[in-house]
């Protein structure tokens, strides 16, 4: 709604000098025949002639804001407390299923086989997806990779719930001392064979 205003500028002698009075008489509206009085200096800037802020809101109707000046020109910023994290995706190693590396001839590798305490966890994850997982976690995560704690029904049955962006698409592993002793023996046998290798000529 458009309202039409009419003007009346002149010097009053009621007020010091370099000081006008104008009158803006409303013609249209729902004030009709209202004066807006208005006084101010040659010096002055008129108010009447900014331009109101409007609120920068999907809103059809124009919102009148309340503009609040600080002592301070810089603008504030809302810091959170805490160190923020980027949110993680779920299952995001799904995406990479029947994806496989290749040499320069386009040959593709074979598919590495797990050993058989890594149980897969959670909707429909095959031991080809568990590969990838287990392996982003070992060169990515800072902290140690256990696997999901979870019991396996509560994550098969919401996973959006119980799984741990965090740790690999594998049940909790739990490392017992002959374990350890057969990963001793595989180390140990592989060093001989490689300085076999380098004894030869």
């Amino acid at each position: 709604m458009s309202v039409t205003i009419e003007k009346t500028k002149y010097e009053c002698a009621a007020l010091p000098k370099r000081w006008q009075r104008e009158d803006m008489l409303r013609k249209t509206g729902l004030s009709v025949g209202k004066v807006d009085v208005m006084y101010y200096s040659r010096g002055v800037r008129n108010d009447a002639s900014l331009v109101p802020p409007i609120r920068q809101t999907a809103s059809i109707f124009k919102q009148p804001v309340t503009v609040y000046k600080t002592q301070e020109g810089r603008v504030k910023t809302d810091f959170k407390h805490g160190t923020q994290e980027k949110p993680k995706q779920l299952i995001w190693e799904k995406r990479l299923e029947g994806l496989r590396a290749c040499d320069l001839d386009g040959t593709e590798f074979e598919a590495m086989e797990l050993p058989k305490g890594l149980k897969p966890v959670g909707p429909n994850v095959c031991e080809e997806t568990i590969i990838q997982s287990v392996a982003t976690a070992l060169h990515v995560s800072a902290q140690p990779v256990t696997g999901q704690t979870g019991s396996k029904t509560s994550l098969e049955k919401n996973p959006g719930v119980f799984l741990d962006p965090k740790q690999p698409l594998v049940q909790a592993v739990n490392i017992q001392d002959d374990d350890i002793r057969r990963q001793e023996d595989r180390v140990a046998a592989a060093r001989k064979r490689l300085q076999e290798a380098l004894k030869e000529p």
